[in-house]
Formats: structure tokens, sequence, C-alpha cells
């Protein structure tokens, strides 16, 4: 009896070796997506579960930085710091 092997001219063959690579392609792109999405880092403004002190640019964050440069000594930083706490939020005079 004969088998159907050979009616076809080896179009099976090129179509399994297409399908395995575009399987294969989708299974390393969707793996490669998944690490960078999970590999992230949080945006500013989800929550972390650590409390992530001022925002850049404010007030605090830079006596912080400049504290931390060594532009101040301890005294002055948390002198400055109660001052920027206890004054009200918005421009002076007002």
């Amino acid at each position: 009896m004969m088998f159907w092997y050979d009616h076809g001219g080896g179009w099976g063959l090129f179509a399994m070796t297409v399908s395995m690579v575009l399987f294969w392609a989708l299974v390393i792109t969707v793996a490669v997506l998944l690490f960078r999405t999970l590999a992230r880092p949080p945006q500013s403004g989800q929550h972390t579960g650590r409390h992530p002190g001022p925002p850049p640019g404010h007030a605090e964050h830079i006596l912080a930085e400049r504290y931390a440069r060594g532009e101040i000594d301890e005294e002055e930083y948390a002198r400055r710091l109660a001052t920027l706490r206890d004054s009200p939020p918005g421009p002076a005079g007002r």
C-alpha cells in the first residue's frame, strides 16, 4: 500500500518549519514583554509600599539634597526643615 508521504513536494515540511519559528518567536516576545513589564520601576504616583518623601523640586527635597551634599550642617538643616513645615503653603506675603 502506498502512503501519501511524497505528495505535496515538501510544502508540509516548509509549513511546519515556518509555523514552529513563528510559535517560538511569539513565545519569546511574550516572555520579553512580560519581563519588561514586571521589571519596570513604578511610575511616580503609584504606591510602592514605602514613604516616597517629598517630590523632586519640592523645597524639602532640595533641602535634603543640600544636606546630603554637605552644603549645610545638621543644625541648619533641622532649623530650615522646621521653618518649611511650619510655614503655610503658597506665596509669601499674602
